[in-house]
């Protein structure tokens, strides 16, 4: 768009140049007494190749001139000594006619592989990365890969691979070593358990296969893991399974619980009949205390039988 501005800005330059200099050279010179002199359509003519070459002077420089927007790199070939040249943001020149360039952008970038719809790189289809796990069971992945150039490569993958290097390089990467690395876990592990150690695993294994060649890896987020319809079932059902076993436990040692209280209970109620009985044997007397001290505080006097009336309260008084 800026060498296209500035050829027009040139042209529009190289026109107003000629069209003054063709004014004047039409209205011929004249003498010191205002005749005019012969002369100024010849002058006029003379003038026409030497504007155009001055237009195509100023459109061969204006279009050397590029601009390389902030954040991108511009890779120059010179055709005639077949070297590249890599230019950053900025104005830079770029020799014309010999010159073949490409941009890159040299921020972090984002790759996603999702089986979500219109997620991802490939929004419209199930890109998520499916494995088989320990067990052989299989596995979608679902991530995300930040990434950006190695400036002083830029140039070698220029020449090797291209602008296109995403889907060259990175993505089978990331492919092959996800299927790598996930079938050395069991598939909860995967799920669950060691997902983080899997996640660290995934990035050290993929910058060790990417970056010697200038493709730097910023951070693999592993976002989702997804699962067949019929283990998901499976799961589901062993998950109901398990917490109708805790329930059952939690009930199970309930009981237990309340059974081995009955027993101290129990036990406590023995070990008392068995102090009251040896009190009986050494003080027969002592069944009578116990039936007064239940007796109510009103009562002062009672009849045991014909011949014995007991006084309470000098019962009491010799307890107290």
């Amino acid at each position: 768009m800026t060498t296209l501005f500035l050829l027009i800005l040139a042209l529009v330059a190289a026109l107003a140049v000629y069209r003054v200099t063709a004014t004047r050279a039409h209205a011929g010179v004249r003498d010191s007494e205002g005749r005019r002199l012969s002369g100024g359509a010849a002058d006029a003519l003379r003038i026409v190749p030497v504007t155009v070459a001055g237009v195509l002077l100023l459109m061969l420089v204006a279009s050397s001139i590029r601009v390389v927007p902030v954040g991108h790199a511009l890779v120059i070939f010179n055709t005639l000594t077949r070297s590249f040249r890599v230019a950053s943001q900025g104005i830079t020149y770029v020799p014309p006619v010999v010159s073949s360039t490409q941009m890159y952008d040299m921020r972090r970038l984002e790759y996603t592989m999702s089986g979500s719809q219109g997620e991802g790189r490939k929004a419209n289809i199930d890109d998520a990365l499916w494995s088989p796990t320990q067990e052989g069971l299989m596995v979608g992945i679902d991530l995300t890969v930040w990434h950006h150039l190695d400036i002083k490569r830029l140039a070698d993958i220029h020449q090797r691979i291209g602008p296109d290097y995403e889907e060259k390089i990175i993505r089978p990467a990331v492919r092959s070593v996800i299927r790598l690395v996930i079938s050395e876990y069991p598939v909860m592990d995967v799920y669950s358990a060691r997902r983080a150690q899997i996640q660290d695993e995934i990035n050290r294994k993929i910058k060790m296969l990417v970056e010697k060649d200038g493709f730097l890896i910023d951070e693999v987020v592993l976002r989702d893991v997804r699962f067949t319809p019929e283990f998901s079932k499976a799961i589901e059902a062993k998950q109901i399974a398990q917490q109708s076993a805790e329930q059952m436990k939690y009930t199970l040692e309930k009981e237990q619980k309340e059974a081995e209280r009955k027993v101290i209970e129990a036990q406590g109620r023995a070990n008392a009949i068995e102090v009251i009985n040896k009190a009986l044997a050494q003080n027969p007397n002592y069944i009578k205390y116990l039936y007064v001290d239940k007796l109510s505080d009103k009562i002062s006097v009672i009849v045991s039988d014909q011949n014995t009336i007991m006084d309470l309260k000098g019962i009491l008084g010799e307890r107290k």
